[in-house]
């Protein structure tokens, strides 16, 4: 790989959770792969960092729901790898009112996959999760797949694991240029690398490096608090008592989701955030707290007031992640239809983690150009067009 003029099978740009997954389907099936990362790993700058993130099958579109079965088997598979525990199983309690549409949507769609769950009228509720204060008419579906991902340790494993088949990663090294053809050119700061194809899982930075290419995708950046709210009983909310992960469901609360995850990354603290944030520069990410962000944090305090009375409604600690948002919520999985060996994987939303092991898969075969193990319809590129906001 040192000499500039050796060509690779696929360059993969981005070496967040989707990126090194992609090179890891990719080394699995003795390709070339070179990763390319703008920052020195780790960094706390995209999507990817921090400890913990939601494991479910609970969705309300089946196609997830499909997709997920087989993340838990390559999560399970990594975590064999690794030789490290990756995942606790602790069920995602879903939390809505009983008419609830969203909550009725998803008990089908668990159903017709045969996932396990229970349904918790308010009594039942109230008896399993004395430590939640439910409002009237409130009802619970518990998914019992749900559980943490323990994120940062995931991604460490993943990079060791893929540089272990093979994978030559690059870090530090920003990409200045991309020239489409065959082979494709990337040129970073340090270097020029040719390669037969290219992915770009670049999370917030993909529109910067696809707007010299003329295309435009709607992607829209957030900034995000990442809450933590202190036990007034230490362990009251975590896994030794049996507390699961939750998503609040009610819209009356708040316009977007709410969620928490039991205590244990922070001894005594509970993870509860707003599934929401404040447009961002990704170049800034850091930027003084703007009024919004206060807002967001005002409507967790209440939420944290009011329905789970065991923590201090004030946040202990807070820190900010990146979401790259689609207007849809779904995320982009296509080649590009100008060059049929550029790949994008983004758009993830703020729920693509969980989803990385199949989203690296299908990134893989759409670059090989094999036929996709999924349904592509709600992923490509093709759906924004003629909405104004896809510019191809």
């Amino acid at each position: 790989m040192a000499a500039q003029k050796d060509l690779c099978d696929t360059i993969v740009i981005g070496a967040g959770i989707q990126g090194c997954f992609t090179a890891y389907h990719l080394a699995k099936h003795r390709k070339r792969v070179l990763l390319l990362e703008q920052f020195f790993l780790p960094h706390s700058r995209g999507s990817s960092h921090g400890q913990s993130r939601i494991i479910r099958r609970a969705y309300p579109e089946d196609f997830y729901t499909q997709m997920m079965a087989e993340c838990y088997r390559i999560w399970a598979q990594l975590e064999h790898e690794a030789g490290t525990q990756l995942y606790r199983q602790t069920g995602l309690l879903l939390l809505g009112m009983k008419e609830n549409p969203e909550l009725k949507t998803i008990q089908a769609t668990l159903s017709s996959q045969g996932v396990e769950h229970q349904y918790l009228p308010s009594e039942e509720l109230k008896q399993r999760f004395p430590n939640i204060r439910l409002a009237r008419g409130e009802v619970g579906l518990l998914d019992k797949s749900g559980g943490v991902l323990y994120a940062d340790k995931a991604l460490r494993a993943l990079q060791d694991v893929i540089q272990q088949l093979g994978v030559i990663v690059r870090d530090g090294e920003k990409v200045m240029e991309i020239k489409p053809g065959l082979p494709v050119v990337v040129k970073t700061t340090s270097r020029s690398y040719k390669a037969k194809s290219l992915i770009i899982t670049a999370g917030p930075w993909t529109n910067q490096l696809l707007h010299p290419l003329g295309v435009e995708l709607p992607l829209q950046t957030l900034r995000i608090n990442v809450c933590y709210w202190r036990e007034k009983v230490p362990g009251s909310y975590g896994v030794s008592q049996a507390f699961p992960c939750f998503l609040g469901l009610d819209f009356s609360l708040a316009p977007h989701h709410i969620y928490g995850l039991p205590s244990g990354e922070y001894p005594g603290l509970m993870k509860v955030c707003y599934h929401h944030g404040n447009n961002a520069d990704p170049e800034e990410r850091d930027c003084p707290t703007a009024f919004s962000d206060i807002k967001d944090v005002h409507i967790l305090s209440r939420f944290v007031r009011d329905r789970l009375p065991g923590l201090e409604p004030e946040p202990a600690v807070m820190e900010h992640c990146m979401y790259t948002n689609t207007p849809d919520k779904h995320f982009i999985l296509d080649r590009l239809p100008k060059y049929d060996n550029i790949v994008i994987g983004a758009g993830f939303s703020g729920h693509g983690f969980k989803l990385s092991p199949v989203v690296g898969k299908i990134l893989y075969e759409l670059s090989m150009k094999l036929t996709p193990s999924y349904d592509l319809t709600p992923f490509r590129i093709s759906r924004f067009l003629g909405l104004g906001k896809a510019h191809l």
